[in-house]
């Protein structure tokens, strides 16, 4: 099997993640396991930092990579907190869930339910080497719209605030792998899957 490092220390997306590539014979690796420090983030769209992240990874293990870069965009918000998700309340590691969750209702507070649509966005990048001139990119989309509380304990990050108007629930209602079916990850995944040379 194919070792190749996920750039990313998240169980969570570890987790979804190994689920989604389970059709690849590949051995997916957690950043973690090679003491890969975190790349700084400094591009200004989710390819941008999907690249960065994936290169990181690339050159600090010499495995091939794969990286994405998701968030949520509010319309009512312009699109934030778009790239600045994962970091929206200004904190990270334990606890900055539900600190991101908090301020994007407080944020949504005045907002009405009819004007409160949203997406999650995901751009997936696949990198066989630090020096890679044409990394594989690959994007989805996933519609739904926040509510005024959480519901469910499902997933991680925005999940119990994101509602899935096809399934009557927010994400965080989901049953996993009924997620890996439908979310912006899985979409984006399937488009890497479907056009996956990697390795040769």
């Amino acid at each position: 099997m194919s070792r190749i490092v996920l750039a990313s220390g998240n169980k969570a997306k570890l987790q979804e993640m190994r689920a989604l590539l389970a059709a690849k014979r590949v051995e997916l690796l957690s950043q973690d396991e090679f003491d890969v420090d975190a790349a700084d983030e400094t591009g200004l769209s989710f390819v941008e930092n999907a690249i960065i992240k994936a290169r990181h990874a690339c050159r600090e293990t010499g495995l091939a990579a794969i990286a994405d870069d998701s968030g949520l965009e509010v319309d009512a918000l312009e699109g934030a907190p778009g790239i600045y998700s994962a970091r929206y309340a200004g904190c990270e590691g334990p606890g900055a869930d539900e600190e991101n969750n908090l301020k994007l209702l407080s944020e949504l507070e005045q907002v009405p339910e009819d004007e409160r649509s949203a997406r999650f966005q995901c751009a997936i990048v696949l990198m066989r080497h630090a020096d890679d001139p044409m990394p594989l990119v690959c994007q989805g989309t996933w519609e739904g719209s926040i509510l005024f509380r959480p519901r469910g304990r499902n997933g991680f990050g925005y999940d119990p605030l994101f509602f899935v108007p096809g399934e009557n629930c927010t994400s965080a209602e989901l049953p996993p792998a009924r997620k890996n079916l439908l979310s912006h990850r899985a979409r984006a995944i399937g488009k890497l899957l479907s056009c996956w040379n990697y390795p040769h």
